[in-house]
């Protein structure tokens, strides 16, 4: 008895999930299908210049990924649709044989109840009882028989409402199937289209190599001096609030017993500097968002990841990235994932203009920025657009992001920080 109800209560379980899949499938294929169309138009600026180069390989992979995953994602909603299609065929067919049970049962009612219609003969059937009790137990009997037909009129009609219920849902189901059956045939067609054109620039860029790792050494030049602007930025930011957090603990213990808050419990970092009770807030609210922050653009995607990538064509060569680059359409604004206040301005050449925003103990750069809309000292919300991202006429019309985060005077991870 206890195994049936443990399957019974797995079966209802998956039942549920089921239900809950659909949507969520269908909501990640809508999101892919609007992250393939970005990167469709970056794809689609960069053909302006008409030459083969290494962000227009990086863009083709970009889409040939997000295609493969849209096609996955397809291929395991086509499946649980078959499973819906299968399991709603099942209960209607189920509700059909029930319902011709309560219609046979009903049709034997209805004919008892026209032999016995006479008012005469249901009096006669009350009066020929031998007792008064047995005549109470005959006239509940008649109010229970007539509440038995007027229920199984309800249930023959509910099961009818049940089963136009099924046969829709069916049907959408089915509409559904056949709508992303045909998309998943576009999208392999448009596949093999954009594995064509990357063996093409592949091998173009293959033919490239000298001029590749010219250009490679350049780029790894221009960012590593763009890494260590942010680094002594942010070092002096971090040094100046430990300077300052120290005189005030020095004022409060020289105020002695004067002062009305303790000089021994200051609100301390992890890096050893305490922090003012607004910082204190916006860091744990920051940190309470890992994982959830809003991308620093409102559309693009990854180009560069963080750490240590491979070079697409280049063998044995590899570059290292203190944060992560996000390709957009031209003329995209970068935008605040929280709230914070503008601490830096400051401009790298070859890197253009770069701002960085204050979250308590967090801090985030946005790089790559020609104008800029924000002021030092500034207090800044979440989504507000700070700057417009650079569009390389030289590069295919690159418009790229250089985004970090940072705690204290340690770097993190952005991938790891913004929504999925």
């Amino acid at each position: 008895m206890r195994k049936i109800l443990i399957i019974f209560v797995t079966l209802l379980t998956l039942t549920v999930a089921v239900g809950q899949t659909i949507k969520e499938l269908e909501e990640q294929r809508k999101n892919a299908l609007k992250r393939l169309e970005t990167t469709s138009k970056v794809l689609s600026e960069t053909k302006k210049t008409q030459r083969t180069s290494l962000n227009k390989l990086n863009i083709i992979n970009k889409s040939i990924s997000q295609r493969k995953a849209l096609i996955n994602n397809i291929n395991k909603e086509i499946s649980v649709l078959d499973n819906e299609i299968t399991k709603l065929n099942a209960e209607t067919r189920k509700l059909e044989r029930e319902l011709e049970i309560y219609k046979a049962d009903y049709a034997n009612m209805v004919k008892e109840a026209y032999i016995n219609r006479s008012v005469y003969s249901k009096l006669l059937f009350l009066l020929s009882a031998e007792s008064f009790d047995q005549s109470f137990r005959r006239l509940r009997y008649m109010q229970e028989y007539s509440e038995y037909r007027k229920e199984q009129m309800r249930k023959i009609e509910n099961t009818k409402l049940e089963i136009a219920k099924k046969t829709e849902q069916l049907g959408q189901h089915k509409k559904t199937q056949v709508e992303i059956k045909n998309q998943k045939n576009t999208e392999q067609q448009k596949l093999i289209v954009d594995q064509k054109k990357e063996n093409s620039v592949y091998a173009n860029l293959k033919k490239k190599e000298r001029t590749l790792q010219s250009d490679l050494k350049k780029q790894q030049r221009i960012a590593n001096d763009l890494n260590r602007k942010i680094e002594a930025l942010i070092a002096e930011e971090v040094r100046k609030a430990e300077e300052k957090r120290r005189a005030e603990e020095q004022a409060k213990r020289g105020k002695g017993t004067d002062s009305k808050e303790p000089a021994t419990t200051p609100r301390t970092s992890e890096k050893g500097y305490a922090m003012t009770k607004e910082e204190k807030l916006i860091s744990g609210n920051f940190a309470a968002n890992a994982g959830r922050l809003p991308w620093p653009v409102e559309r693009g995607f990854i180009s560069g990841k963080y750490g240590i990538q491979a070079h697409p064509t280049l063998k044995y060569v590899t570059t290292n990235n203190k944060g992560i680059y996000i390709q957009t359409p031209v003329k995209t604004d970068a935008r605040a994932v929280f709230d914070g206040i503008v601490t830096q301005r400051f401009s790298v050449p070859g890197s253009n203009n770069g701002v960085i925003i204050q979250h308590g103990q967090y801090r985030t750069v946005y790089a790559n920025l020609t104008n800029i809309y924000v002021r030092i000292g500034q207090k800044i919300k979440a989504k507000q657009s700070i700057g417009q991202i650079y569009t390389d006429p030289e590069s295919d019309n690159k418009t790229e992001l250089f985004f970090q985060i940072w705690k204290d005077r340690t770097i993190l991870n952005p991938e790891s920080w913004i929504a999925r």
